[in-house]
């Protein structure tokens, strides 16, 4: 009786390959969890991988550039020991909606490597002379490492 109910399924599958099932995830960059935050208000953190992707301190330094949402980041980097899950659905719901633009603080680190290739300085030295040098020659000295010595930086 038993034989004659599972004929009308077919024959067995034998073999899963399980490989087939798992699905390639995009990683989730902290500038995508910033944009939902102040904008999109999608929820990004659904399970336990994309939880573990959430860089807080990215994110609250992002926080950090807006007039208004200079307080919120602050109050999430006074609070470290909360989960990213609540760090995150805390700074979605209190900050409103809005395309925000802000410029990010660059470091000086990457003049003072041209300043260190042109000059042959050191560390010390090569950030000392960069006070004394314009963006102009600093413009100067990235175009004359970048065509000559066969390549860039």
């Amino acid at each position: 009786m038993v034989d004659s109910i599972l004929e009308g399924f077919g024959d067995p599958v034998l073999d899963v390959n399980e490989e087939e099932f798992i699905t390639k995830r995009k990683k989730i960059s902290p500038f995508d969890f910033a944009n939902a935050i102040n904008y999109t208000k999608e929820k990004l953190i659904v399970d336990e991988t994309s939880e573990k992707e959430y860089n807080p301190f990215i994110v609250n330094r992002s926080m950090g550039f807006g007039k208004d949402t200079v307080i919120a980041g602050n109050e999430m980097n006074a609070r470290p020991h909360l989960d990213n899950k609540l760090q995150f659905d805390f700074l979605s719901s209190v900050i409103r909606k809005s395309k925000r633009y802000s410029k990010w603080l660059k470091t000086e680190e990457e003049n003072i490597e041209v300043v260190q290739k042109f000059f042959g300085y050191s560390f010390m030295k090569a950030k000392e002379a960069l006070k004394l040098l314009s963006d102009v020659d600093l413009e100067q000295i990235r175009l004359y490492l970048n065509t000559s010595k066969g390549g860039k930086l």
